[in-house]
């Protein structure tokens, strides 16, 4: 496994395993339970997903020391502010069965966010978080963020996969000191990217699949990626990629993919809409 060590000095796994949309309890334990068996020490969830029971279950079942491990939730929009973020964490951290989380991240920057900051600066001081965050912070959002909050958020979780590789925001986020982690790390298999000739080839000079293939892009990019599987040999062959490393042709080739374009627009009014109105409890 590779580190990052993101700007409080906190090490973080460059890999992770998500859980969103396994919602089903006993597979969701189970998947979690199994990842951490194949070598993960990073988990990702959030408040949104409904399992953070499951994931605190499996956590417990794989018997690893705590110390070894970087859990990861979230804050929903309709959890925004700064007494609604204080008792949000509470109810993550029961459901998780955890004394202190590892990072936790504002999940849109919808809402009164700024007030969850403000709850999660006090709850990082306290020693109850290890790092604070965000997700889907586009680069302007990101920087007002930081210019008028005492922390600089230590993770942008955001949609990075080979047709959206966010290239000018990954050069903004490096100079802020921002981590970029990735959701949706090998695109959700849309465009058939799973039988694409350049990446199947790629994946056969080194005798790996073409998830292998993309997941080891992210790392030599510097970015880490937390993909979610509900089967165990994928979730195994996705922690497979430490033993290989893609070329400077392999990884201009892939940069060929790029769109420019999310598949999730958090921009637009009916997406921020969605969310405002998606309740959770």
């Amino acid at each position: 496994m590779e580190f990052v060590t993101l700007n409080n000095d906190i090490k973080m796994p460059m890999l992770g395993y998500g859980v969103f949309q396994i919602a089903d309890e006993k597979i969701c334990e189970q998947c979690v339970s199994d990842a951490i068996k194949a070598g993960y020490r990073s988990i990702d969830t959030a408040a949104a997903y409904l399992n953070e029971e499951a994931v605190g279950r499996g956590i417990e079942k794989s018997g690893i020391p705590r110390e070894e491990l970087f859990i990861t939730t979230k804050v929903w929009v309709q959890d925004a502010g700064y007494e609604n973020a204080k008792k949000a964490f509470e109810k993550s951290m029961q459901k998780l069965q955890l004394d202190y989380l590892d990072l936790y991240l504002v999940h849109w920057p919808f809402s009164d966010y700024y007030g969850s900051w403000r709850a999660m600066e006090e709850l990082y001081k306290e020693g109850r978080i290890r790092a604070i965050g965000v997700s889907n912070f586009s680069r302007d959002r990101l920087f007002d963020l930081i210019l008028n909050s005492e922390i600089v958020p230590a993770v942008n979780q955001v949609e990075v996969h080979p047709f959206n590789q966010q290239i000018e925001q990954k050069k903004i986020m490096d100079d802020l000191k921002v981590q970029m982690e990735s959701w949706g790390p090998l695109a959700q298999g849309k465009n058939n990217i799973f039988k694409d000739e350049i990446l199947s080839a790629i994946g056969k000079k080194y005798s790996k699949t073409v998830a292998q293939v993309i997941l080891r892009w992210h790392i030599q990019r510097g970015v880490v990626a937390i993909p979610k599987s509900a089967t165990k040999e994928r979730i195994i062959e996705n922690y497979n990629i430490w033993d290989f490393q893609l070329s400077q042709e392999d990884m201009d080739a892939i940069k060929s993919f790029d769109t420019g374009k999310p598949f999730l627009d958090g921009t637009s009014l009916e997406t921020v809409k969605r969310l405002n109105s998606s309740k959770i409890h």
